[in-house]
Formats: structure tokens, C-alpha cells, sequence
């Protein structure tokens, strides 16, 4: 099968989009267009074209438009791994294939989120704001019992990542399978059971209707005193004032987030300066390795569509991700 490939919108439309650390659109366009050629296929206006990349993670309804307008396009690469908005939007309601990035990033995602937990329980934030000799007992995370919702590529280089530590780990993901390196793999509906025995609650999981605000005052309130909870999926999974207030009264001991809900919090929120909060500013993978990993899954993508095969990361509508 011929793979004519369109790469859509410009630059203007996607300035909104563009992270800290996201790649230059116009960089990554070039870099999308030799991985499309690199897997066989040709770079083609939209009019020509039946696969799509869609460089941004928003604008549904231009997509609709898009596809509406060119029905010879049988599918869509999405750049990210969250495609909340699309979802939404009911645009994978149609007989194209989508796919996203998902799995794509985990390796430096799952850093990120053992770099915040040992943030959090070494007290590292305390430390750095304090401008003479403080010295704060740390913990240790060996031997912590880790829970991690959702079950993808971030929860699984998490885990690896983990076994140094000797951590009793739990992923909780909608999928039946296990992970391997976790000692058990729960559904999500274990959620409550399990948050009485959880040091370290880390989310990894995609953002749909069902997992927003997941985190919330009443799961907040299960967790031991002494909890870390780390956020380096989406920041709607916890509800903001909820984490706000169990920080004040003491229910947990400690967050570490790379996503919040909103993004960015406003200056003078209260989480900006509680030294028991570490948050980073959605930059758990860098521009150089998301350029890199995305043109890989491109290409593969394009030679997979070429010769009749799966392609890498697809969207199930029913779910949303």
C-alpha cells in the first residue's frame, strides 16, 4: 500500500501548543517529513494524502474540518501520548485509524518520576529553599510499597526502574495483564483497598472521563500520613484543592508534580510555596527526545501502513486513548 503522507497544521495554528521544552514546529515538520520518507512513504499535500501527522495535541474541530474535507485519509499520528481533547470532542467516532505516541517517552518520563519521589521523601525542596544549615531526616525509598495507577509504557519503565529499591509495587490498570516486576496488577476498582497501604502513589495513566479527578479528597484521605503522592500524567487525575488541603492538615506528607490542574497554577497559588511540594513545569521529557522518539514511531508507523501491518500506538475510541 502507498503511504502519501500530509503533515498538518502550520506553524501559526500550533504556536498555542508549543511547551518550554517542545520542539520548534517548524524543526519538527522538517524532521516528520524525513521520517515519512525514511519509512517509504512520500510527503504529499492533504488533497493526495491517506495518513496524516497532526503536529499538535488540540484544535479537534480543525481536525474535523480536515478530515471532513479529505476523506481519503484513512489515518492519523497524533505527537503525544494525551489526546484528552480529541477524545472528547468525538472526533475518533469515524472510520479512520488514530494513533498517538503513547509508550513513546517512558524512559525519561519514568526518571521524572523516581527523581520526584526521592525529592519528596528526601525533603529536597525543604533543603533547597533554605538558605542556611538545615538538616532534614530523609527516607528512605527502599523497601517502600509504590502503588501506580495505569499500566502503559510510563508505569512499566517505572517499575524497572523500581527494583533496585526492593519496593512492594501494585500497578492498578484497566487491562487484565500483568506487569511484569510488580507483585500485584489490580483493577482500577482496588483503588480504595489499596490506598491504606501505599507510601508512594504515583499516576501514570491517561486522562479520560472516568479517571479525572481520581485522586480527590476521600482517596487522598486513605493514604498513610506519611504518603508521597507524584503526578506525572495529567493534572486533572487530582483535584487541586483537595491536595491543597491535605497538605495543610497534614494527611499526606509530601507531592511531587510535573502536571497540574490548571497548567500553569497561577502565581501565588499555595502549592507554589510549600516546601513539602515539588513541581516541575510538565518537562519530564525533553524537546531533543521527543523529536527523536516521535519521527521513530513515525517512520515505523509509515512503513507498518506500507505493508499492511498494526500500527504502534493505537486509539481505542471505546476508552479514549
Amino acid at each position: 500500500m502507498e503511504a502519501r503522507i500530509a503533515i498538518a497544521p502550520s506553524a501559526e495554528v500550533g504556536a498555542a501548543y508549543v511547551r518550554a521544552n517542545s520542539p520548534d514546529l517548524d524543526h519538527l515538520r522538517t524532521n516528520i517529513e524525513k521520517a515519512v520518507f525514511g519509512g517509504g512513504g512520500a510527503n504529499v499535500p492533504l488533497g493526495e494524502a491517506n495518513g496524516l501527522v497532526w503536529l499538535i495535541p488540540g484544535e479537534p474541530e480543525r481536525l474535523r474540518l480536515v478530515l471532513d474535507g479529505h476523506p481519503g485519509i484513512g489515518w492519523v499520528q497524533f505527537p503525544w501520548a494525551g489526546v484528552e481533547r480529541f477524545a472528547t470532542s468525538g472526533v475518533f467516532q469515524r472510520p479512520v485509524i488514530f494513533t498517538c505516541a503513547k509508550g513513546s517517552f517512558a524512559e525519561q518520563v519514568g526518571e521524572h518520576a523516581l527523581m520526584l519521589t526521592l525529592a519528596c521523601l528526601r525533603g529536597v525542596v525543604r533543603q533547597a529553599r533554605t538558605p542556611r544549615w538545615s538538616p532534614v531526616d530523609p527516607r528512605s525509598l527502599h523497601g517502600r510499597r509504590v502503588t501506580i495507577l495505569g499500566g502503559g509504557g510510563v508505569a512499566t519503565e517505572l517499575v524497572r526502574l523500581l527494583q533496585p529499591f526492593d519496593c512492594r509495587i501494585r500497578v492498578l490498570r484497566r487491562r487484565p495483564e500483568k506487569v511484569e516486576g510488580a507483585e500485584e496488577t489490580l483493577p482500577p476498582t482496588a483503588l480504595h483497598a489499596v490506598l491504606p497501604e501505599t507510601d508512594v502513589l504515583v499516576l501514570a495513566l491517561a486522562l479520560t472521563p472516568e479517571t479525572r479527578h481520581v485522586i480527590g479528597a476521600a482517596e487522598l484521605a486513605l493514604l498513610p500520613a506519611d504518603a508521597v503522592v507524584v503526578n506525572v500524567a495529567r493534572g486533572a487525575h487530582i483535584e487541586t484543592d483537595a491536595l491543597v488541603e491535605a497538605l495543610r492538615d497534614g494527611t499526606i506528607s509530601a507531592a511531587g508534580l510535573d502536571v497540574t490542574d490548571p497548567e500553569p497554577l497561577a502565581e501565588g497559588h499555595p502549592l507554589w510555596d510549600d516546601p513539602r511540594v515539588l513541581i516541575t513545569s510538565h518537562c519530564a521529557d525533553s524537546a531533543e527526545y521527543v523529536m527523536r522518539m516521535l519521527c521513530e514511531r513515525v517512520e515505523r508507523n509509515v512503513r507498518q501502513l506500507r505493508a499492511g501491518l498494526p500500527l504502534e500506538g493505537v486509539i481505542d475510541p471505546a476508552t479514549g486513548y
